[in-house]
């Protein structure tokens, strides 16, 4: 991505380092559930379903990130492109909502090491990034982008790039009232049900994540050769069905809740291409 022209956003909350106290009496999160995390609300909307029952269940614990740890340049470099970003993100989204008649909140980001607090209850690092519409954040630990690549095989800006833009899709949709009407939903459907209602809402945040780029190419030309390539891979190694498949060697479609890899790229690509909100409309298809 090209951000030479770009500015830096200052909706950034830097917690890094600021791990080793105790997060709100709580104790850690198990390794039983960060596997459900990480299978079952991978880059998901609220997080705090889980982590609330787990920490309550678990005594307390200190956290093992060391305040004031040193930071390499290159994390260093690597936050301010995050910032670089979000800020990109608050350049189109504005303009679009204000199209619509609307004002455009900007979420903070935060970034974080190991674990820290949030309104939907305590993040770690090993559930990856996640939205809290609770509080209008997106939790970030950089070093998520060294699973993306080593572990998802998925390297790149832009596959970072889009792993931002995706969360912050989750807070467009928290604004717009999309969010709230699917958790409603979702409480009076069976589970199989509800999963579905879910897959179609990360589609979502996938498809406005492609409008956020193809707005940003478009207005002040980001994306470079290979970038495209990038996000696509991104969102197909993130697949319900990849990540199940890694975790525990076979997939269950009636458990994803985010899509399947073929699903999250369509997705991403239908945004990309059409750059219009009203594309992004996965409540209404039949097929996904």
């Amino acid at each position: 991505m090209d951000f030479r022209n770009g500015r830096e956003s200052r909706n950034v909350e830097d917690r890094r380092g600021q791990g080793g106290h105790h997060l709100g009496g709580r104790g850690k999160i198990g390794i039983g559930t960060i596997v459900l995390v990480l299978v079952a609300m991978y880059f998901g909307i609220d997080p705090g379903v889980v982590l609330d029952t787990a920490t309550m269940v678990q005594p307390p614990a200190i956290e093992s990130s060391q305040p004031g740890a040193p930071r390499s340049a290159a994390e260093d470099e690597l936050a301010r492109f995050t910032s670089m970003v979000l800020a990109d993100t608050e350049d189109t989204w504005g303009p679009i909502f204000q199209s619509g008649g609307r004002n455009y909140q900007e979420p903070k980001l935060v970034l974080y090491t190991g674990a820290t607090r949030s309104a939907c209850g305590v993040g770690q690092a090993q559930m990856g990034p996640f939205y809290c519409p609770a509080d209008g954040k997106v939790y970030l630990d950089l070093s998520f982008f060294d699973d993306l690549h080593r572990r998802f095989g998925a390297p790149g800006d832009f596959a970072q790039a889009y792993v931002i833009a995706h969360e912050v899709g989750h807070h467009v949709q928290n604004l717009l009232g999309i969010s709230d009407k699917v958790q409603q939903a979702r409480q009076r459907l069976s589970e199989r049900e509800a999963n579905l209602l879910s897959v179609r809402l990360e589609l979502q945040a996938d498809c406005l994540a492609g409008v956020w780029a193809h707005h940003a190419d478009r207005t002040r030309q980001v994306l470079e050769q290979g970038d495209v390539e990038e996000a696509l891979r991104a969102a197909s190694a993130i697949g319900d069905d990849r990540i199940q498949k890694q975790a525990q060697g076979y997939a269950v479609p009636d458990s994803f809740t985010h899509g399947s890899a073929a699903q999250r790229v369509r997705w991403f690509r239908v945004g990309l291409e059409q750059g219009d909100l009203r594309a992004c409309d996965t409540f209404s298809v039949a097929a996904l």
